[in-house]
């Protein structure tokens, strides 16, 4: 599968994108979408990326701050080729940060491909990473606002190798790939394209602890 990572452009620049199976933009995709004015017809975001996904005959990972009765959140728009598959939320919001979070995983099939979601702070929580790995995500996609360290690179070269699931990430003005070998690519073209080989590789593990036996049985 191709994906393509676009930071240099929004949704309403583009009639159609790159030839790719799923392309991922950042929070500058969108912008801020009010949920309200959505639903009056004031404006069409989340209709203007499926439209570019029926366009493109592609999938379309689309970062974004929602706004519902005033409260905020960092979002995630899911299309596939012209139908809105969902709007997934950050689901871990830090100190006083003026976000509302989010209550459960995004995970889509998106052009035939089991894809995770990650949006901002869920990239420090490992669980967020075992859990998608564990539902069987081929690929999971993670986007930022930006990158002020060098944390997200590592932690997603890291979870990639851990889980066995390839990781495309859009931070700002940046794309990068980690791959289940431990290997990351990176770039800051405004388009960039990154061919993945989903690959299902399991391995036997065994742990010992005290307390439960074979032979033990629960009754209810």
């Amino acid at each position: 599968m191709v994906f393509c990572v676009i930071t240099d452009e929004n949704v309403s620049d583009k009639s159609t994108l790159p030839e790719c199976d799923v392309a991922v933009y950042g929070f500058y995709g969108l912008g801020e979408v009010n949920y309200e004015r959505e639903l009056r017809g004031e404006t069409e975001k989340f209709e203007e990326a499926a439209r570019l996904s029926k366009n493109s005959a592609c999938g379309l990972v689309c970062g974004c701050k929602t706004v519902s009765r005033g409260l905020k959140r960092k979002s995630v728009s899911v299309s596939d080729r012209g139908k809105l598959l969902g709007i997934a939320d950050m689901n871990h919001v830090l100190d006083c940060e003026n976000y509302k979070s989010g209550a459960s995983l995004g995970y889509y099939n998106i052009n035939g491909c089991n894809v995770g979601i990650c949006i901002e702070n869920d990239l420090l929580f490992p669980d967020t990473f075992k859990s998608l790995a564990m539902c069987g995500c081929s690929v999971i996609v993670a986007v930022l606002e930006e990158v002020r360290d060098c944390i997200p690179p590592l932690l997603i070269r890291a979870y990639a190798y851990l889980y066995g699931v390839p990781i495309v990430m859009c931070a700002g003005k940046t794309a990068y790939f980690a791959d289940i070998s431990g290997a990351i690519a990176t770039s800051t073209q405004g388009k960039t394209l990154f061919e993945i080989a989903p690959r299902s590789s399991y391995h036997i593990v065994t742990t010992r602890r005290r307390g439960i036996t074979a032979d033990d049985r629960l009754d209810f």
